[in-house]
């Protein structure tokens, strides 16, 4: 294995998990003019609804409800106060769901379906600045979704101050007092007027301030426009460069030379794609900011499922989240549940990394038991998922279902899903329906094609076999004729 020695951990940055394990008790001031925006249909901001299946709505808002009530849960809350909480946040719930159509549209116009973890990105990274904002009123904030729950401060109990919360308080008030400061006034710091001069907003300033306070001292020509200049030169555009600020902008506080670069060159060494390092970064940015520790210990795990460095560094330059995922919390027990089914857990983890960060109770075990319920057996299911990897990152209810029972009037054996469970990966009503209705127009002529056949090959392609098989059938039915 490459040596890890040269590089420092940062001083100030770990390991972040998806959500902060530890609520903030202090209440931070509501601001309504952030949260309580409503998303209309047919706008800029989200989709018509009615372009959507309502399979596909359903599966979406149950998977919003199941991201809420894992995180309210990792915030402190009981499952059955969680349980609650959600019973009564379908307004919320909704909001969650145009949040989800307003940053992919494009995908959902074209057709294009969201796995489970992307759903799930989108959605955590929502409720994390949510929680950032509203702190421990945010169970309050979700069930009176739109409408800002109304405290009766005399009814409060005091309590003597708590130094912690002394100390917070000063950091939010020092926090206020840079991120109100009015840009007309011309007192801004030089390192908000260069942000502003590539075209970050002040609102985004404020924000990444709130966020992360330490934002607010760091120097233009010490931090900021090194980074900046570092990023250009590895070709990010500017415009991302500002949104990956934006996200982490830990980044900034990072020592160049001692830090970052090293990083960089320790998963060069394991084989990351040096051309590639922007689309790494802008993909995700946390990368950078792990410790050495996190690093080496989930490196370490990957050469022990036996794959190699080259395959790790291909692995990270497709899915640098992989090294946010717990060793013990999920990469592990993940990787025990899948060769429990008989699965080549290295090569399905290079062909598809995403299913390492799934829960295994809620989004992995559901969709072993759909195809066990439907006549699978375990080494069946193994098979599908060695050969699709992605398998089990698609919605239940959204995806696989649907498909499914489509599947069953199709006339094929089951047995033709664990040949080829790619069919689960194409769109069921620009791609499955279609070609399956052109097929069918031939299949009563005797025309047999694999499911395969039907689904993956390009249009042209296949309405040479359709014709190619025609032409053979016709011609052994004249030479029956002559005989």
């Amino acid at each position: 294995m490459k040596t890890f020695s040269s590089i420092q951990p940062p001083h100030s940055f770990h390991s972040a998990p998806f959500f902060s394990s530890t609520p903030k008790r202090t209440q931070v001031p509501f601001s309504a003019r952030v949260f309580f925006c409503h998303a209309k249909s047919g706008t800029n901001e989200s989709l018509n609804i009615k372009l959507l299946p309502q399979t596909l709505l359903i599966a979406e808002k149950e998977e919003a409800k199941a991201v809420l009530t894992l995180f309210l849960k990792k915030q402190g809350l009981s499952n059955a106060n969680a349980t609650k909480t959600i019973n009564r946040s379908d307004p919320f719930i909704d909001h969650l769901i145009s949040k989800l159509h307003s940053k992919h549209k494009t995908w959902y116009l074209s057709g294009r379906e969201l796995t489970t973890l992307e759903i799930r990105d989108v959605l955590i990274s929502y409720l994390e600045s949510l929680f950032e904002e509203h702190g421990h009123i945010l169970v309050d904030v979700v069930e009176n979704y739109p409408n800002p729950p109304v405290r009766d401060k005399s009814a409060e109990p005091i309590h003597p101050p708590n130094p912690s919360l002394v100390v917070e308080s000063k950091k939010l008030k020092a926090v206020s007092e840079v991120s109100g400061v009015d840009p007309a006034a011309g007192n801004l710091r030089p390192h908000f007027v260069y942000l502003m001069q590539l075209g970050m907003e002040i609102d985004q300033i404020r924000t990444i301030i709130r966020k992360f306070p330490a934002f607010a001292n760091y120097s233009l020509d010490g931090k900021i426009k090194p980074l900046v200049e570092f990023f250009l030169e590895l070709g990010v555009p500017q415009e991302k460069i500002l949104i990956i600020i934006s996200k982490r902008p830990q980044l900034c506080g990072i020592s160049l030379s001692e830090n970052l670069k090293p990083t960089m060159e320790f998963f060069e060494s394991l084989g990351v794609d040096k051309k590639q390092w922007a689309k790494v970064i802008y993909r995700f940015p946390a990368l950078l900011t792990y410790s050495k520790q996190k690093i080496t210990e989930s490196i370490a795990f990957l050469l022990e499922l036996g794959i190699s460095e080259e395959s790790i560094g291909k692995i990270i330059t497709r899915c640098p989240n992989i090294i946010s995922y717990s060793v013990e919390d999920n990469l592990r027990p993940t990787a025990m549940y899948f060769r429990s089914l008989g699965v080549d857990v290295g090569l399905l983890l290079f062909k598809c990394p995403q299913n390492f960060g799934l829960s295994i109770e809620a989004n992995i075990k559901p969709v072993t038991e759909f195809f066990l319920e439907r006549g699978y057996t375990s080494e069946e299911i193994g098979t599908m998922i060695s050969r699709y990897g992605p398998l089990y990152t698609f919605s239940l209810t959204g995806n696989l279902m649907p498909k499914w029972d489509f599947f069953l009037t199709m006339g094929y054996p089951k047995s033709e899903l664990v040949k080829f469970p790619q069919f689960f990966g194409y769109n069921l009503e620009r791609r499955i329906k279609p070609r399956y209705a052109r097929y069918a127009r031939v299949k009563s002529y005797g025309v047999k094609l694999l499911l395969n056949q039907v689904l993956s090959l390009s249009t042209t392609k296949f309405e040479e076999v359709l014709k190619k098989k025609l032409k053979k059938l016709q011609n052994e039915e004249n030479e029956e004729t002559v005989k």
